[in-house]
């Protein structure tokens, strides 16, 4: 039985569990990073700044999408850049990311805006930003990049296209680059969106416009499902004190109000993977 937590945003995206705070998450629409903690309260964390899709946590605050991939402190008011756009090479910013047990970040380039009907598409990218600061990209074609999580062992990225209507999976290497791109799920209806591993290996798949979450095997097949009560699931993440919370975001679309975006909590059984803290050094202190 799910369990609304909070409503009210247009498009809330890039949820992460931090243990001291409670459950973070974006309004992609509106802006701003959010807070919601243990005991039911929402704090605005950041203020104005729009497009995040994706979040981590940092040894000194937290990493956003959008823009760019950009570092932000919680006690000040302080931005640091990590990785721009380039919009010469049809990079107009980031959508989702995650983190490996490195500290890396692993991020999904946008080549067209999203929400531009009048846009010429063009494909993104995947980059990695290593934990000296630099980057490079280890992906290519992704049509509309979205969900990243790590296999329990590390070895294995998976990584929604959601214009592929798709679930895919790399074989990462030691240096964090990537094998060739494999399929791991077709979905039917709606698009895969945002993602989570639990830690027995499911990938648990937010399933934008198609009103749930699906959950596949490690193998790619279909074992599970949880139906959520709005249409537009964008993603999902792990938490709580025993991380068997899954906290299931979603948007506005198909709800006729364009302030609908819904936190909801379910309690499942198995517990998610943490994500670890990203440890990328910046050009100077914040």
């Amino acid at each position: 039985m799910e369990n609304a937590l909070a409503t009210g945003y247009g498009l809330i995206e890039g949820p992460v569990w931090d243990s001291e705070r409670g459950l973070l998450f974006s309004d992609v629409l509106n802006g701003g990073v959010f807070c919601l903690d243990q005991s039911g309260n929402v704090e605005q964390l950041i203020e104005h700044r729009k497009g995040i899709g994706g979040m981590a946590l940092h040894e000194k605050g937290i990493v956003v999408g959008g823009r760019n991939i950009a570092l932000k402190a919680f006690d000040k008011n302080s931005t640091q850049v990590l990785l721009d756009r380039d919009l010469n090479a049809h990079n107009v910013g980031y959508n989702d990311l995650t983190t490996d047990s490195h500290g890396r970040i692993y991020a999904g380039s946008l080549g067209s805006p999203v929400f531009d009907p009048k846009a010429v598409f063009q494909p993104g990218q995947l980059f990695l930003i290593d934990v000296d600061g630099s980057s490079r990209v280890v992906a290519e074609d992704v049509l509309l990049t979205n969900g990243l999580g790590f296999s329990p062992d590390g070895q294995t990225l998976y990584h929604s296209d959601s214009r592929r209507q798709a679930v895919f999976f790399y074989n990462v290497l030691s240096d964090g680059s990537l094998g060739a791109k494999l399929h791991f799920a077709d979905i039917e209806k709606g698009s895969p969106d945002g993602l989570a591993v639990s830690s027995d290996g499911r990938v648990w798949v937010a399933i934008a416009g198609g009103g749930l979450v699906i959950v596949f095997d490690s193998e790619g097949n279909s074992v599970d499902s949880i139906d959520v009560p709005l249409p537009m699931v964008t993603s999902v993440c792990f938490g709580g004190d025993d991380l068997c919370d899954l906290f299931v975001v979603t948007g506005s679309d198909g709800t006729g109000d364009k302030n609908r975006g819904t936190v909801f909590r379910y309690a499942v059984d198995t517990p998610g993977l943490p994500i670890p803290i990203s440890r990328v050094r910046t050009a100077k202190s914040i």
